[in-house]
């Protein structure tokens, strides 16, 4: 039986344990893992601050695998037959149903109240439904894209949850060529939305974040002006951003931080009429204040959240990945590769923010 890193409960330790294959069903797949990542939101599962959670549950919802098995004929969604010896990843977002209010209305298939999503909303006791594993049961249905040959498994898993996550966010941003943007977050998914704003033909971008290794690596990345929050103050921080943009502040802020505090302070780096976009607040971290008239209406603001990614921008970020990966080199935010046996220590270390990108090896 394939051994896989399961978290049984919030904050308690990560166990190693057998568990047995589910039986192939029509249009199932079955992937041998090469790489899985860990990040932030798997911290967030260990704490205990996502609700509905079905713990026992194996983490790891962006994952790169080789192709096992296939029950009956599977097509990828170009029609192309997925073959045994595939190097695939999938949307780990699985079961929208396409049939809702939001799914066929609103067109926001984020917001589909019967999505699931491999790593997070799937328990251990339904299969191997998560990358912490050396095999991936997919189940009828998940959307699986075949990595081209230009794009390397480290390369994609460097890229991560981040990367689609990123181009969600660049969308809503809408930045135009010359736009000065501002990035608050220097992690993974901060890291991502400074590359793309380049790509995207922004005239700037700032990055504001911690700790140094991170900092260095948005440097690394291409980013004009890097900004230490531990070595600066609000206010400081917000003057260092207007100082950069002639008086006026940041045509586009995206916020990629998860703390509160960040999105008045963001708010009040952009300029007016400019856009603020919100990734970072995932978890329930709290509430922050506002002064409606001075940090957005008379700022003539335009705030837009942003939440999750769907097929389009996986599809996408394997796109992006085969035209700009070589270039950028996405697999230099790989901090170090873990084994199945040092989760805890792979966790413990993304909690401290000593990683820029932790990623798994189950096969080690």
């Amino acid at each position: 039986m394939p051994r896989a890193a399961v978290m049984t409960a919030p904050n308690q330790p990560i166990e190693v344990q057998h568990l047995p294959n589910a039986p192939m069903e029509a249009g199932s797949i079955l992937l041998e893992t090469i790489f899985s990542e860990v990040c932030g939101t798997d911290v967030h599962l260990h704490h205990g601050q996502l609700a509905g959670v079905p713990y026992p549950i194996i983490p790891g919802h962006v994952s790169v695998g080789r192709v096992l098995e296939t029950g009956n004929i599977v097509n990828d969604i170009e029609g192309v037959k997925i073959q045994r010896g595939d190097v695939v990843t999938f949307l780990d977002v699985h079961e929208t149903c396409n049939n809702c209010w939001y799914c066929l209305v609103a067109k926001a298939s984020t917001r589909c109240p019967h999505r699931k999503v491999y790593g997070i909303t799937y328990s251990a006791r339904e299969g191997l439904l998560g990358g912490w594993s050396e095999q991936i049961y997919l189940k009828p249905g998940v959307k699986v894209i075949r990595l081209p040959d230009s794009v390397p498994p480290e390369r994609l898993i460097a890229a991560g949850c981040g990367l689609p996550t990123a181009i969600h966010a660049i969308e809503r941003a809408q930045i135009e060529l010359g736009d000065i943007v501002a990035v608050q977050g220097s992690g993974p998914v901060g890291l991502n939305i400074a590359i793309l704003a380049q790509l995207s033909g922004a005239g700037g971008v700032i990055v504001l974040g911690d700790p140094p290794n991170r900092l260095q690596a948005a440097k690394e990345f291409g980013a004009d002006e890097i900004i230490s929050v531990g070595e600066t103050t609000s206010r400081e921080r917000v003057e260092k951003i207007r100082a950069l943009t002639n008086g006026r502040g940041a045509d586009v802020t995206i916020e990629a931080t998860g703390v509160p505090g960040a999105v008045r302070e963001g708010m009040q780096m952009t300029r007016d009429a400019g856009r603020y976009v919100v990734v970072g607040q995932y978890t329930d971290a709290g509430e922050v204040s506002i002064n409606p008239h001075l940090d957005l209406n008379k700022k003539h603001l335009e705030i837009r959240g942003s939440w999750g990614s769907d097929y389009s921008h996986f599809y996408k970020m394997v796109k992006v990945l085969a035209k700009h990966g070589a270039r950028v080199g996405w697999e230099k935010m790989i901090t170090r590769e873990y084994t199945l046996d040092e989760m805890n220590e792979a966790l413990a270390a993304v909690a401290r923010g000593e990683m820029v990108k932790a990623i798994v090896n189950p096969k080690r």
